[in-house]
């Protein structure tokens, strides 16, 4: 089998190695593709804290494809069956993934890329957020994640206002349902534009959704008295300040939307499947560029400088 091999920050290579046989509650998995994550762009540039060479296949955890094998306590799942996964080294041709990290892909969705793992963050973080029809929801930053949940938040029924710092995103919001749509290149415009747009009262939910320092602030300021705040980022390069005298001033719920718990990760995968399959999430436009294996490099490349018209990249096979 072909893997990609991280061997040194920002160089790649693809190697052949054995490939691997699944353990007794394991499948081995053929794999169709994999979506390239922004977490994996500290390890693509380098930090003091990663070793390197990776292992091969290392950083890809998006993957779907088709089960070539089964291990011997598998029960739920037949040779031939297509499936979602969360697994650790997807960036490959074939990968490993216990039965209960894995999903079954009915035949509606045949043909169409399925990341389980992004889509079903974006599920569990819709859950998470509690967001109910009538509500004026802000979504700070709108990529991959942030498109997916204006889509679910205004096929709710909310009111979402999409703010960006790039025209093409915001673009994309109003395909997904974005009732108005901000530039952020200027905070205390937003701010005031956000005021006017909900005659001072702010915003019920607000979710941020970049992992950065200054949206986490804005997202704060967003946020109306006895509101909740949803950091649905992924904050991963440091310390983060916040304005904890505002939040305390205005009864903010502060809602980390992260998950750990491998069952509810498995919960928003399948929630994703039954979203897709009924047309209440539609992702497929927002899937922009396509690599091939050898050209892992380049998709995160692409996924770090996010060239005009870049939302998310996937890796096919």
């Amino acid at each position: 089998m072909l893997s990609a091999q991280v061997v040194a920050p920002g160089e790649v290579e693809l190697r052949e190695r054995a490939r691997p046989e699944p353990q007794p509650n394991e499948l081995l998995v053929r794999l169709e593709g994999c979506g390239v994550c922004a977490s994996n762009l500290p390890p693509w540039e380098g930090r003091p804290w990663f070793h390197y060479p990776m292992e091969p296949g290392a950083l890809g955890h998006e993957g779907w494809g088709r089960v070539e094998s089964l291990g011997e306590k598998v029960r739920n799942f037949a040779v031939g069956d297509r499936v979602g996964l969360l697994s650790q080294h997807a960036y490959a041709t074939y990968d490993v993934a216990p039965e209960d990290a894995a999903v079954l892909l009915p035949e509606k969705l045949a043909g169409l890329p399925f990341p389980a793992e992004p889509l079903g963050c974006a599920l569990n973080i819709f859950r998470r957020s509690e967001i109910r029809g009538g509500q004026t929801v802000a979504i700070v930053g709108i990529g991959f994640l942030g498109a997916l949940l204006t889509q679910l938040a205004s096929r709710a029924g909310a009111r979402v206002l999409a703010i960006s710092r790039r025209e093409f995103a915001l673009q994309i919001a109003r395909q997904m349902g974005a009732a108005e749509t901000i530039s952020s290149t200027d905070d205390l415009r937003v701010v005031e534009q956000v005021r006017s747009l909900t005659n001072n009262r702010l915003c019920e939910v607000v979710i941020e959704a970049t992992g950065k320092q200054a949206p986490l602030e804005l997202a704060g300021e967003l946020t109306a008295e006895r509101g909740r705040l949803v950091v649905a980022g992924y904050h991963q390069d440091g310390l983060r300040q916040v304005n904890l005298q505002l939040w305390n001033w205005r009864g903010i719920d502060v809602i980390n939307a992260h998950e750990r718990d491998p069952k509810i990760y498995l919960r928003g995968m399948r929630e994703a499947v039954e979203a897709v399959v009924s047309g209440r999430l539609n992702p497929t436009p927002l899937y922009t560029h396509r690599y091939p294996l050898a050209q892992l490099g380049a998709a995160l490349d692409a996924t770090r400088e996010r060239p005009d018209g870049f939302l998310k990249a996937l890796i096919e096979l």
